[in-house]
C-alpha cells in the first residue's frame, strides 16, 4: 500500500485508511477487520470520541496495542453526549477539548494521539481559543498534530489561515465535487492535506449502484438523474476500472488528497478497498470524461 505525507507533518499515511465507525461493538469481529487492514498495509485508523459513546476508541486502541508504533491513530473531539445519551451538543471550547483528549487517551490506551481533529465547526465558534487548545496539547506532548473535519468553506479558510492544521477531512466523491471549486486548490496551495470520506457516495459508486441510491436523490441529483448517470459511469469506465476503483482513483488523482478513509465491517470489504487503491490511476482522459458526466456541485455560499 502506497503512503503519502500528511500535510507538513512527519506522518505518512496509507492511501486507504480505515474509518473505524463501522467496526461495531463486537471486539472479535472488529479485530478481524483491523488485522485484515494491517495485512493490506493500511496504517491509518480514524475514530472519534462520539462513536459508540467512546467504545469505538477502546476497541481501536485494544486492536492496535501491539503495533502502536507502526500506525497512525486519528480521533476527533468537539461533541458532548447529553446525560441521557440520546443526543449531543457542540462544544469547541478549550476546556472541553483539553478534557476530552484525556478521556480519548485513556480509552485508546496510548500516551499520544497522532492526529487530533476538531469534529465539525462553525464560523461562530471561538476559533482562536480552539486553536490555542490544540497548540497547547501539541506542546504538552498529548498529540503530535491536529486537523479539522469540516465541509464548510468559511471554516476551512479560517483554520488554513490561522492555524497549523496538517489536514482537513471532508466529503468528496465523483458525485460530490463541491471541494473542487475552492477547498482542494486552497489546501494544496497551503500544503495542508485532505482526507476524504464518502468516496463511494453511500455505496452508489460500487456494483450496487441504484440499490443504494436515496429515493429523494443525492445532493444536486434527482433520483431520475442518478438512474441515468450511475450506469453510464460504470459503462464508460468498464474497460479499465470497476466503479469502486474509479471512485477511489478519482479522489487520489487530486494532489491535495493524502488518504481516503473508508469504512469496512468485514475483512472482505477491506481487501476490496485495498485492491481499488492499488488499481491503475485514471488517465487524464478518464478524469475529463468523469467530469463531463457529473455535476460540479457547489456549496451553499453562506456556509
Amino acid at each position: 500500500m502506497k503512503k503519502r505525507q500528511l500535510g507538513s507533518s512527519g506522518l505518512f499515511v496509507s492511501e486507504i485508511g480505515l474509518g473505524c465507525m463501522s467496526l461495531g461493538t463486537d471486539y472479535s469481529k472488529a479485530q478481524a477487520v483491523v488485522e485484515a487492514a494491517l495485512e493490506e498495509g493500511i496504517n491509518y485508523f480514524d475514530t472519534a470520541d462520539l462513536y459508540d459513546f467512546g467504545e469505538n476508541e477502546r476497541i481501536v486502541g485494544q486492536a492496535l496495542r501491539n503495533v502502536r508504533d507502526q500506525v497512525v491513530i486519528a480521533t476527533k473531539a468537539g461533541n458532548r453526549w447529553t446525560e441521557t445519551k440520546d443526543s449531543w451538543t457542540w462544544d469547541p471550547s478549550k476546556s472541553h477539548i483539553k478534557e476530552a483528549v484525556k478521556q480519548s487517551l485513556k480509552r485508546l490506551d496510548t500516551d499520544y494521539i497522532d492526529l487530533y481533529q476538531l469534529h465539525g465547526g462553525t464560523i461562530e465558534d471561538p476559533i482562536d481559543e480552539t486553536i490555542e487548545a490544540f497548540e497547547e496539547l501539541k506542546a504538552e506532548g498529548f498529540i503530535k498534530h491536529y486537523g479539522i473535519s469540516s465541509i464548510r468553506p468559511n471554516v476551512i479558510r479560517e483554520y488554513a489561515q490561522k492555524s497549523n492544521i496538517v489536514s482537513v477531512m471532508m466529503q468528496y466523491s465523483m458525485l460530490d465535487r463541491r471541494p473542487e471549486e475552492e477547498a482542494l486548490p486552497l489546501l494544496d496551495e497551503k500544503g495542508i492535506s485532505v482526507v476524504t470520506r464518502g468516496t463511494v457516495a453511500k455505496g452508489m459508486l460500487s456494483d450496487r449502484l441504484l440499490e443504494k441510491a436515496p429515493p429523494k436523490g443525492f445532493l444536486d441529483y434527482s433520483y431520475d438523474e442518478l438512474q441515468e448517470v450511475l450506469p453510464l459511469l460504470k459503462e464508460k469506465l468498464a474497460s479499465s476500472h470497476s466503479l469502486t476503483e474509479a471512485a477511489i482513483q478519482y479522489n487520489l488523482a487530486d494532489p491535495a488528497v493524502a488518504s481516503i478513509v473508508a469504512g469496512a465491517s468485514s475483512p472482505g470489504q477491506i481487501r476490496e478497498n485495498a485492491r481499488a487503491a492499488r488499481a491503475n490511476p485514471l488517465s487524464p482522459e478518464e478524469i475529463r470524461l468523469i467530469k463531463s458526466l457529473t455535476k460540479a456541485n457547489q456549496y451553499d455560499q453562506h456556509r
